[in-house]
């Protein structure tokens, strides 16, 4: 084996903690024979053997036959954690030593990558491996618009775990069919009680536990709204929501409600952690609480009710995890907090203040999570820049202080535009931090991305992914959480009154035609290989379709400034916005229900269909001129 060849290894997407190259090769025969005595091996055996059925390799599974066997997977003691493993190539064959399951899994997946590099040749090496954090987490928002097919969710399932990812959270706020409380998921398309069971056993074939996650205190605005609830909001009218978006924390009927709805949920989930959330109640100590506040301080009400909850926790066995954003915000409350409870820090700029605040807490003795982001919301091709930043920055923070985990979220807001198969980078990206962060190398990061996703052999795609992660830094001036072009999409060419904040006012005709210049409406895409799953084929859709719908932000934004400073645009270009609009909105829907349940999805339908009239609108007025 070469020098060139074993730098091959540099493409492993997930890199690996420690290798050493031997000499000789290992090459595959027509019909290897792939050996374990452990049932649990059968299904990242089976996921090789049709890794290797694409190279022309026919390889039967047995559980007999470790003399002849090509592959062997054996169980050692000696090995330190249930997620470790040695894997050693040689010219005479491959063998497998793991604690536990979930270790022989991870093998199996290094080895599935290798295949991907190599093919039917592979370096004679012995591998040996363990995560830097216990919990390696995906955070995904299923409550702002989009809630996911089941089988989105276990075709996610699969490709996460090959990225050595153990743990999953669904962001729910009401987005599940509660018996008791019927009213709360009505019209949201929400989860069943049997989705979530067979999603777990999903998640437990893979090695991932299925974590429980519910708001219980702040953004309950969806919940609120209705009138049933409202009367138990903490400040009625907030930011325009009827019931507010808060939970009275004073009022003993809001502790019942929660009570009853974690009656149903929780016991669902056979995880022992389970996230309340309670992060970002803004209207605490403002309205109903605010006598007690006054007493005690906001934060003496925050740590009040949240007891109450932990107790409700205790009841059902779960340690309890809550966003840190609150606490951090009153630090008097990290001495006061229970001890068994776990803190999630999160931050999504690439630099915020609160990753420098993971030493606080670990200083306090609180457990912990480090928690960036996507950078996926708000924006249509995401804020790769930054994202790439913000894990890499939580990444070492959490492993200085010894975090239990990392958790990287991925939310919906404003109507969850952002497609899944935008945010699989960050995933992947998030997960490689979470295994082996020290050698992650985020220069070809992207194109290994796409080699093992998408099966490119060139960088084009890779390209074309991370110009589309970049637009928002092209635009005009970034800023916090979005993209201007996720507005610039939807906002009135023209208003009636001069609104509070423009995101296309923003924005620089500069920029946006470097942009323009730059994107391609969706076309230019290179092929990929017919071997590449359905998954990932619908992913490539969903990037062409963020790069036309920034495509057409810029159009958009380009014609609004013109108009606004009095300059004429021809009557064809609003004609052709209006089309386009109108075409994009299709493709927006047939996208959608491929991936998820109908849910939201009018909402934003209704909201394109403003924006078609609107371009026929002014198309006309410069007719009739």
């Amino acid at each position: 084996m070469t020098i060139k060849e074993e730098s091959q290894f540099a493409k492993l997407l997930i890199p690996v903690k420690k290798v050493i190259f031997r000499k000789g090769i290992f090459r595959w025969p027509a019909r290897p024979i792939l050996a374990s005595p452990h049932t649990a091996d059968n299904l990242p055996l089976k996921q090789l053997s049709e890794d290797l059925t694409e190279k022309n390799i026919k390889a039967n599974i047995t559980k007999n036959l470790f003399a002849s066997a090509v592959v062997r997977i054996s169980r050692d003691k000696k090995i330190e954690n249930n997620e470790a493993y040695r894997l050693s190539i040689s010219q005479d064959g491959i063998e497998i030593f793991a604690k536990a399951d979930a270790g022989a899994y991870y093998a199996l997946q290094t080895l599935r990558d290798l295949v991907s590099i190599y093919g039917k040749v592979l370096p004679a090496c012995i591998i040996e491996d363990k995560p830097d954090f216990h919990r390696r987490g995906i955070y995904h928002d299923c409550s702002r618009g989009k809630v996911p097919k089941l089988d989105t969710l276990k075709q996610l399932v699969e490709r996460l775990a090959h990225w050595k990812i153990n743990e999953l959270q669904l962001y729910v706020e009401n987005v599940f069919a509660f018996k008791r409380h019927p009213d709360i998921g009505r019209g949201f398309s929400p989860f069943t009680a049997e989705e979530i069971l067979s999603l777990q056993e999903c998640c437990r074939a893979h090695h991932i536990r299925l974590v429980g996650s519910l708001a219980s205190f702040g953004h309950f605005e969806k919940i609120l709204s209705l009138p049933r609830y409202r009367y138990l909001g903490e400040m009625p009218g907030f930011r325009g929501f009827p019931g507010g978006t808060t939970l009275c924390p004073t009022d003993p009927r809001s502790i019942k409600l929660i009570a009853e709805l974690y009656s149903e949920f929780v016991p669902l989930f056979e995880a022992e952690d389970f996230n309340v959330c309670c992060d970002e109640t803004w209207e605490l100590g403002r309205g109903r609480s605010e006598k007690r506040a006054s007493k005690i301080g906001a934060g003496g009400v925050y740590l009040e009710f949240l007891l109450k909850i932990h107790r409700l926790c205790e009841k059902y066995g779960k340690r309890m995890n809550a966003w840190a954003d609150m606490v951090l915000k009153y630090p008097q409350l990290l001495k006061k907090l229970p001890r068994d409870m776990v803190l999630l820090n999160w931050e999504y700029e690439s630099n915020g203040e609160n990753i420098g605040r993971t030493k606080e807490i670990a200083k306090s003795g609180m457990r912990f999570m480090v928690c960036p982001g996507t950078s996926g919301w708000l924006t249509h091709g995401s804020r790769m820049s930054n994202s790439m930043e913000n894990v890499r920055n939580f990444a070492i923070a959490g492993r200085r202080y010894n975090a239990e985990g990392l958790l990287n979220t991925d939310w919906g807001d404003r109507g969850h535009r952002n497609f899944l198969g935008v945010s699989l980078h960050s995933f992947a990206h998030g997960a490689a931090h979470s295994w082996n962060g020290k050698a992650v190398d985020e220069k070809i990061f992207t194109e290994n991305f796409c080699f093992h996703t998408f099966g490119q052999r060139t960088n084009k795609m890779a390209k074309k992914v991370a110009l589309l992660g970049n637009t928002y830094t092209m635009c005009g001036k970034p800023t916090r959480n979005e993209s201007l072009l996720y507005d610039a999409l939807v906002e009135p060419i023209l208003h009636n009154s001069p609104p509070a904040r423009s995101c296309i006012d923003m924005m620089t005709p500069a920029g946006l035609r470097r942009i323009l210049g730059k994107l391609s409406d969706g076309e230019d895409w290179p092929e990929v290989p017919r071997t590449t799953g359905a998954f990932e084929r619908l992913a490539v859709q969903e990037l062409k379709a963020a790069e036309r719908m920034d495509y057409l932000a810029c159009r958009r934004a380009l014609a609004a400034k013109a108009l606004r400073a009095g300059k004429d645009v021809k009557r064809s270009e609003l004609v052709q916005l209006g089309r386009s609009v109108k075409e994009m909105s299709e493709e927006f829907k047939k996208l959608w229900l491929l991936r998820n349940k109908t849910s939201r999805l009018q909402d934003n339908l209704k909201l394109f269909k403003e924006v078609e009239r609107e371009s026929y609108h002014l198309a006309d007025k410069r007719k009739r001129l």
